[in-house]
């Protein structure tokens, strides 16, 4: 048995969105224990040049549905980047998660050679399907999450290897 584009993509994806979920509740109910307010933990930042938390969760949703819209053709639906308190992060986690679950798996089926081209302002980056998905794609997501972990974890929320990780 192979494994699939979709297999090294939309199950990772799906289960990384989980912990990311669990370990963002974490933070919620730090905050209302702790008497925090929510924005301090939402606008916290490891860096002064880095997302804050909440741009965090919004690239890391934005790199997964990509998975589906590069890899899989499936069209694009844009999530405004609105978001502003934790019900409304997990409300996009839910979306993006809903946007995968939706992405058939045919649709992946013989892309691993396919061209994916990725544009910026200022270059443009080609790759095949499968080094997308595992040099790039894949990386890329667990960078949001694990700054997103790293972030909560900074601030003193009671997080450790197993949240991230999940433990299913």
């Amino acid at each position: 048995m192979t494994t699939s584009l979709y297999d090294i993509t939309v199950p990772v994806l799906l289960r990384g969105l989980g912990n990311l979920e669990a370990v963002l509740g974490k933070g919620e109910a730090f905050a209302s224990e702790q008497g925090i307010a929510p924005s301090a933990l939402l606008e916290a930042r490891l860096a002064p040049d880095m997302y804050p938390l909440v741009g965090q969760i919004q690239r890391a949703s934005d790199t997964a549905k990509f998975a589906a819209v590069r890899l899989g053709g499936v069209e694009n639906v844009p999530f405004e980047d609105a978001e502003t308190d934790f019900a409304d992060l997990f409300a996009r986690i839910a979306k993006t998660r809903a946007f995968l679950e939706a992405a058939p798996r045919a649709a992946f089926e013989g892309k691993e050679d396919a061209e994916v081209v990725l544009k910026t302002p200022s270059s443009e980056r080609r790759f095949r399907g499968v080094d997308y998905a595992l040099g790039f794609l894949l990386p890329n997501f667990f960078f949001h999450v694990t700054t997103a972990y790293d972030i909560l974890r900074h601030k003193g929320v009671p997080i450790g290897k197993l949240d991230y990780l999940g433990r299913d």
